[in-house]
């Protein structure tokens, strides 16, 4: 069974293939995946070695050169580490490329907390104009990979995890997609959380939407929901708690409503444990994750 990064490198490779405009940095993770795509491409396949700024910086000078640049590392040290050169190089020059990262928010705990990014999406959302995918399936990620790539010269974050969903669903890299309809409440899983969420809500009459593209947010789609089930809206994302809780303030800003935002908390968990614990630690299993979304809709009901 295939992980959302097994699918980067063959899709980048094939992207470096069929368009002349593709390059790829790498700051070495990841190299030995473009081994043959840098024997073909040498001029379009870079390795900056260890030095995450660098990653950034070079990739918006193949910008200004005319190339669509994908950059590629850990979230920690694609998004955190070089914020300052992602907010310069490409933002302040307006400049159009890709990020790419893998291990979200803690996909492996064994590399301690430097090796994690749970306010990775928070991070990107003080910054204007990226557009935020967050796959659930390989599948996903391949088709989101190349909606990225495509996106003449916008700026686009892509987040990889190792969590993914059992089936993978048509995504379009922009709406929400209605999974199950309900009457008393919406509840919006982003990316890999979905098949925890549908496991969490398993009779409950809510309905779950489906968000693997969070930036630019799809208020249209929770307005929508809404009108059915009620404005009480709960989110659960693979990132920090509330990232998004925001957004869902935004779209439903002309109607009286509740937002309930679930996701990793703040508190370093400073055990390295398993990737499954730490799932755990955060509440975002089925059992806690039920508790916590029947809890906040039964206080409606109750007046």
């Amino acid at each position: 069974m295939d992980t959302m990064r097994d699918r980067f490198a063959p899709t980048l490779s094939r992207l470096l293939d069929e368009d002349p405009r593709v390059a790829v940095v790498l700051a070495e993770i990841g190299r030995d995946g473009f081994a043959r795509a840098a024997s073909r491409h040498p001029d379009r396949v870079i390795n900056v070695g260890i030095r995450e700024q660098l990653l950034i910086g070079a990739g918006a000078g193949l910008a200004l050169a005319g190339l669509r640049p994908v950059m590629h590392t850990f979230a920690s040290f694609l998004v955190e580490r070089p914020f300052e050169q992602v907010k310069l190089d490409f933002g302040h020059q307006g400049l159009g490329g890709v990020l790419v990262s893998a291990a979200a928010s803690f996909d492996w705990p064994a590399g301690g907390f430097t090796h994690m990014a749970p306010g990775d999406v928070a991070l990107m959302d003080t910054l204007d104009g990226w557009t935020v995918h967050v796959p659930g399936h390989p599948d996903e990620a391949e088709t989101l990979l190349r909606h990225a790539v495509a996106a003449g010269d916008d700026k686009v974050y892509v987040r990889l995890s190792v969590q993914r969903n059992a089936a993978g669903r048509v995504v379009d890299g922009a709406r929400f997609l209605t999974v199950r309809t309900g009457r008393a409440g919406v509840v919006v899983a982003v990316g890999p959380m979905l098949e925890n969420v549908l496991a969490a809500t398993e009779g409950l009459d809510v309905t779950v939407l489906y968000a693997t593209t969070v930036r630019p947010f799809d208020a249209r789609a929770v307005r929508g929901a809404t009108e059915a089930a009620g404005t009480d809206v709960v989110i659960v994302e693979p990132f920090l708690a509330g990232t998004s809780t925001g957004a869902v303030n935004d779209a439903l800003i002309e109607v009286p409503h509740r937002v309930l935002g679930l996701g990793v908390g703040r508190r370093e968990l400073r055990g390295y444990g398993e990737f499954d614990e730490h799932l755990a630690a955060h509440g975002l299993t089925p059992g806690p994750l039920r508790e916590r979304i029947t809890g906040f809709l039964s206080r409606t009901s109750r007046g």
